[in-house]
């Protein structure tokens, strides 16, 4: 799941071809963490004492569950809007009641469409 990978947390390693490019997202991932972990701590005690763990943390776990925290909606809006036709990642309607989602998108509340974001991996 994207917020595992964003994370830090995802588990699944599939195969051998996938397992060396997850290596490299992972560390494209970290190089991203540590600039913006970089930028955030500059200025501000508040920030550098919150991410003082993150200091010590090559993979910047507390920035990422923060990051993912505050970018979540936007991210799976960009995963679930504007999609192809058959490239959809969810259904195309709303509840039991069989209403559409608006232009294949999302419900009218427009919360993301899923918490298994929060669920640990080995449960879903």
């Amino acid at each position: 799941d994207i917020g595992d990978i964003v994370r830090g947390r995802d588990i699944f390693r599939g195969n051998d071809k996938e397992k060396d490019q997850r290596k490299v997202l992972d560390k494209k991932l970290k190089d991203i963490f540590k600039k913006i972990h970089s930028e955030v701590t500059t200025n501000g005690k508040t920030l550098k004492s919150r991410y003082k763990k993150d200091d010590k943390d090559p993979h910047f776990y507390q920035l990422r569950e923060d990051w993912w925290a505050l970018n979540r909606e936007k991210v799976w809006y960009a995963i679930t809007c504007h999609v192809v036709s058959g490239n959809n990642y969810f259904r195309h309607t709303c509840s039991n009641d069989g209403s559409w989602t608006q232009g294949d998108c999302r419900c009218k509340t427009n919360d993301v469409p899923t918490y298994f974001d929060y669920v640990p991996q080995y449960l879903r």
